[in-house]
């Protein structure tokens, strides 16, 4: 009687959540752990900094130069005979040492954390929404096509784009014009005349181009065909340089791998007993998708965002190094490592502190994307 007792009362005890469940299976992972508690600690570091860094008088001023302070190493104390009262570290004493201009390296490096930071969310973010937007829609409606007068359509209005940019309204407006008419005709012959049939020329336009699977799958194998670093090194090249060109540019250039994950969790999603059951009922698709669809389709993009951010980091970084990454006054890790090279010898730390932090940085996002993906993972857990 003890053990049916015991049995039913194992049968009817709560289950644990899904958040519960996951932390159980992701506290095995001790890197991930690990990962996730430099992720926490960087975090606390570039929110300090974006604070103690900004503002018209900074706790640590990162753009203060004391030129008869140069080139100190880390730990060194000030010479207080030649410098003003304003020109002291904060500290009392130079953390990590100074540069080539007598500038705070510790200051910077606070600085720098948080545009690295941003860099690496923001650029992740665009890359996502992009992501998310084309492999849902080649995943959901990858099967219907495109027809004739919807390419002619699309490339008009690019057209029209192009002129508007180059300041031609008129041109501009006259295709913009021609395209609300011409779908608003599509619209009116939308069923077939009832004296007969489609006439030759709207049949030709309503014919099947290729469907939307294949154009957006075709799209990404385009993209991935160019090296990642080079193109958005291109890019960058031909715009002005800014911190905001930066993250659109790694985003817009990155989203792929995103795309890739969320199409084939539709294409599987697509064909379950729930959706079929959704659609049954008369639920509208923009419903099906954000509210029965995309929430088991996140995981793994999940995943690919973390791992993302430690990218994006790495792509500022290495930008900054070779003088096309975010502009003065802004310090960040990857220009403090260009203005070290020239400086190996005479000043190791100026290469090897950004480096090592960059190193810690992307590897602590590395570690904890993979403690997420077994994690979440159900085919990974019992590995």
């Amino acid at each position: 009687m003890t053990n049916n007792q015991e049995t039913l009362e194992g049968l009817l005890a709560p289950k644990r959540t899904r958040i519960q469940e996951f932390w159980l299976l992701f506290k095995k992972n001790r890197l991930a752990i690990l990962g996730l508690v430099f992720f926490v600690l960087f975090f606390l570091i570039a929110l300090a900094g974006l604070f103690l860094t900004s503002g018209h008088d900074p706790v640590f001023n990162p753009a203060l130069i004391r030129l008869q302070e140069k080139l100190l190493p880390p730990l060194s104390t000030p010479n207080p005979n030649t410098l003003r009262p304003d020109e002291h570290p904060t500290l009392g004493f130079y953390l990590f040492g100074t540069d080539n201009l007598g500038r705070d390296v510790f200051a910077r490096m606070l600085q720098g954390a948080w545009v690295s930071l941003t860099v690496g969310f923001v650029a992740v973010g665009i890359s996502l929404v992009v992501g998310i937007f084309m492999g849902g829609i080649a995943g959901y409606f990858g099967q219907n096509h495109i027809r004739v007068h919807h390419i002619l359509a699309t490339c008009l209005l690019i057209a029209g784009a192009v002129f508007a940019v180059l300041g031609h309204v008129y041109p501009a407006a006259l295709l913009v014009a021609g395209v609300a008419l011409y779908i608003l005709g599509m619209l009116r012959t939308k069923q077939p005349h009832k004296n007969g049939p489609l006439t030759s020329w709207l049949a030709l336009f309503r014919m099947e181009a290729v469907s939307i699977d294949t154009l957006i799958m075709r799209i990404v194998d385009i993209m991935l065909c160019f090296p990642s670093f080079f193109l958005i090194l291109t890019v960058v090249a031909l715009l002005p340089a800014s911190m905001y060109n930066i993250m659109i540019v790694i985003g817009l250039t990155s989203w792929m791998g995103s795309t890739r994950f969320v199409r084939a969790e539709f294409l599987s999603l697509r064909e379950q007993d729930f959706v079929t059951a959704a659609r049954a009922l008369g639920v509208r698709n923009l419903r099906i998708i954000f509210r029965h669809m995309m929430p088991n389709a996140v995981a793994p993009v999940l995943v690919s965002a973390t791992i993302g951010i430690a990218t994006a980091i790495l792509t500022e970084a290495g930008l900054s190094f070779l003088g096309f990454g975010v502009p003065p006054p802004h310090a960040t890790w990857g220009n403090i490592l260009s203005d070290g090279k020239r400086f190996i010898f005479d000043a190791p730390w100026l290469t090897f502190i950004p480096g090592i932090t960059i190193l810690l940085v992307v590897l602590s996002f590395n570690l904890f994307g993979e403690g997420l993906r077994d994690a979440l993972n159900p085919k990974l857990r019992e590995r």
